[in-house]
């Protein structure tokens, strides 16, 4: 068993860019879902119009991917209006019905043939993420003095490494220089992004928004405007989450209707509910423990495996070809777990879901 290269992968998950997208879109979620009650199943809708809106900006365009971000947010606050118009309104229920809905649209529309002109179909749009990697090359100083990074693209030894005594392990994470530079802005956005919320949730706006998830009827009678409220948690939330769209896309240099399918949402809010509703730190650390936790248990079965399987009275019961599903039935039984004596998450507070609940 390579213990070493378990460890070394799980670290990487831990922080990797998967870490990083998973958690500015919980982030966004945890504003509609966490903090309004709204149950949003289509988080991954504004994560494609954020990484469409960048790839058709620098790839057909050919123009600045700023104003790519810029158009990305476009196309995102206009699906959370079309979203919300006509739902927020109504029962909770049907906004989650609107939203799966409404994401399964948007990605089957993007993969058509029939808009093969703008959205390339199912082989999606490739190759727009040098503008962004060029910058992580830029000698970034301060005040001309002070060198803070310089990262070379390719060069594969940037990261930590760490050396056990008394069992001769040297555990080496490493990144690349693209890599490294995707994780610095995106770990940046999370510290932007996830203080904006924290003080906005402490904010008489945020306390109005807690308090229509607990009892909406009452919030009305004191001359708060519901759906006003309801409808600007859905735009910051969907407008979060567009951002988690956009680093995917640029880490990966490209865009693919698929990886925007309606299990990503649910793999997010997996990731939120194991971290905990209506808290920022939740809303971060959850998709790291996910992420953590989904890579080791990959590696570790696909050690355990081995090329010959696991055989019991000369009945193979588990090989390669099994092992992603197995770790879907393991994660699964994990959560089930964490719902059944932590139902708060690890970082959620029993007594407020007390209140929530009444």
């Amino acid at each position: 068993m390579n213990w070493i290269g378990i460890i070394e992968n799980t670290i990487k998950a831990l922080i990797g860019i998967n870490a990083v997208y998973f958690a500015l879109a919980a982030i966004g979620l945890n504003v509609q879902f966490g903090y309004a009650g709204l149950l949003n199943f289509g988080q991954a809708a504004f994560m494609a119009c954020g990484a469409y809106g960048l790839g058709m900006t620098a790839h057909y365009f050919q123009i600045n991917m700023w104003w790519g971000v810029l158009i990305g947010l476009g196309f995102s606050l206009v699906l959370a209006l079309l979203l919300g118009v006509p739902t927020l309104r109504l029962r909770a229920d049907y906004l989650a019905i609107v939203t799966i809905a409404a994401a399964e649209i948007v990605r089957l529309v993007v993969r058509s043939v029939r808009f093969n002109e703008y959205f390339n179909g199912s082989d999606g749009i490739n190759n727009f993420g040098g503008p962004f990697q060029r910058l992580g090359s830029v000698d970034w100083r301060i005040f001309d003095q002070v060198q803070l990074f310089k990262l070379n693209p390719q060069q594969r030894d940037y990261g930590p490494s760490l050396t056990i005594p008394g069992v001769d392990w040297t555990i080496n994470v490493e990144f690349t220089g693209r890599q490294l530079w995707a994780l610095i802005v995106g770990w940046g956005l999370v510290l932007i992004l996830g203080s904006f919320v924290y003080m906005l949730m402490r904010s008489p706006w945020g306390r109005v928004l807690k308090g229509i998830r607990e009892d909406e009827t009452a919030v009305a009678s004191l001359g708060k405007n519901v759906f006003g409220y309801k409808m600007s948690a859905l735009i910051i939330g969907g407008l979060i989450g567009t951002f988690a769209g956009f680093m995917l896309a640029l880490d990966r240099g490209s865009v693919q209707p698929d990886n925007y399918s309606r299990d990503v949402t649910f793999y997010i809010l997996t990731a939120l509910v194991l971290g905990g509703l209506a808290t920022v730190t939740g809303s971060i650390v959850g998709p790291m423990i996910f992420w953590a936790v989904f890579q080791f248990a990959d590696v570790f079965l696909r050690e355990a495996v081995g090329r010959e399987g696991i055989t019991l009275f000369n009945l193979r019961i588990l090989d390669t070809t099994q092992v992603g599903p197995t770790n879907q039935i393991l994660i699964g039984m994990l959560l089930i777990l964490l719902m059944v004596y932590r139902p708060q998450g690890l970082f959620g507070n029993r007594k407020e879901m007390a209140i929530d609940a009444r």
